[in-house]
């Protein structure tokens, strides 16, 4: 059993699914996959169920009952994850707007860099966008802004979708107490690891946007995360946060 599972939240993909699946299955170190799609009506879990048998071992799908959020989805997958003893688990997106191949740069940023979490950042070095209107480059980076100036977090790509996690991160930041569900949910994920004083490094990606489907991206989900970014800090301010074992108490951010 590998120790490392990329997680997938699908919703109408079919016409990426195959192709991310053979992609990050073909990657070097052996990364086991699991998708979380919420009842696909373009045939995207039926798709994953033929793959399943080819990859018995290394894909598995959760079906849900309907669109029930980002944010969700996620969680259910970490929960899996868990209960299957992963210790390093990913989040990535099923268009290719994230580059499989930097699955192995986030992996290596914790397994031998020393993060908790990694973030494949679109901003830690210049504006690493292709393919989006300039509209859409200038809301999620004034978005990214904003979160820092609320937040305080010096995390240049606040609401990036593409990351690792060390399992003591989700073991600790109680998941299951996570208030937003659409993009702010990764902004929250990001906080608490912060607070909680875990070792966090921004990678430098690419990020291309997708050729095939349609984007979720909408408006009302940047509504959600600007509210919810100033309730989470003045909730943050009647909490105390649990520090990690002794010898990894002091953040870090490269």
């Amino acid at each position: 059993m590998s120790d490392r599972i990329v997680i997938i939240p699908t919703y109408n993909e079919k016409e990426n699914i195959e192709r991310i699946i053979r992609k990050v299955i073909s990657l070097e170190g052996d990364f086991d996959i699991l998708i979380i799609d919420d009842n696909s009506p373009d045939g995207t879990a039926s798709i994953v169920k033929e793959l399943s048998i080819e990859f018995q071992t290394r894909l598995f799908l959760i079906e849900r009952t309907g669109k029930l959020g980002l944010g969700t989805a996620y969680i259910a997958g970490f929960n899996w994850a868990l209960e299957h003893h992963y210790e390093y688990i990913f989040e990535m997106d099923a268009d290719f707007s994230h580059d499989p191949n930097d699955l192995l740069k986030l992996y290596d940023a914790c397994h031998n860099q020393g993060a908790d979490l990694a973030i494949g950042s679109r901003y830690k070095s210049g504006i690493n966008v292709i393919n989006w209107p300039l509209k859409r480059v200038l809301m999620s980076y004034f978005a990214s802004v904003y979160v820092r100036k609320v937040t305080g977090m010096p995390i240049m790509d606040t609401t990036a979708g593409f990351k690792c996690y060390r399992r003591i991160v989700l073991e600790t930041i109680e998941i299951g107490k996570i208030k937003m569900k659409g993009y702010g949910f990764q902004i929250e994920m990001k906080f608490k690891t912060w607070k909680h004083g875990f070792t966090i490094i921004e990678v430098p990606i690419i990020f291309t946007d997708r050729k095939e489907g349609t984007s979720k991206m909408s408006g009302g989900i940047f509504g959600e995360a600007f509210k919810g970014v100033i309730k989470m800090k003045i909730a943050s301010w009647f909490r105390s946060y649990k520090r990690q074992a002794a010898n990894e108490t002091d953040s870090k951010l490269k």
